[in-house]
């Protein structure tokens, strides 16, 4: 029974997790779509803001990570996974941390974190990202 519950979680929160991202990237390609457009009376580009890593870890349809853990400065964490303290201690080797972020069930076949890396939610360069706020915690 313990078996089937734990499945049954890490299905659920894979399949919300990853239909947010797809509902979120739908949204932004519809958005973006909006921007490219011409406008009559458009300003020359601001510059964007770089993307942290911070961001990214933060964003609800991105690395989504307070979906499922505590990390200071976040809001409404989840507690699912273990609260992101003391990262630096408990991953020295930042390679281990993305190893872990890019796909945790190497490691732990039974883990419900989500595989960032083989469903393609984050890339390389937000990986990198990812990896180098949360050893900062």
């Amino acid at each position: 029974m313990r078996e089937f519950f734990r499945i049954l979680v890490m299905s659920t929160t894979v399949s919300v997790l990853a239909f947010g991202v797809g509902v979120t990237s739908a949204y932004a390609a519809d958005n973006a779509k909006k921007a490219d457009a011409p406008k009559a009376d458009a300003k020359p580009a601001e510059e964007k803001k770089e993307v942290t890593g911070k961001d990214l870890a933060f964003d609800r349809g991105l690395g989504n990570c307070l979906a499922c853990h505590m990390i200071a400065g976040g809001e409404l964490p989840g507690n699912i996974g273990p609260p992101l303290i003391a990262m630096a201690a408990r991953f020295p080797d930042k390679a281990k941390l993305k190893a872990q972020i890019y796909d945790a069930r190497v490691a732990n076949p039974n883990t419900i974190m989500i595989p960032f890396g083989p469903m393609g939610i984050l890339n390389d360069e937000q990986l990198d990202k990812v990896v180098d706020f949360i050893s900062t915690l």
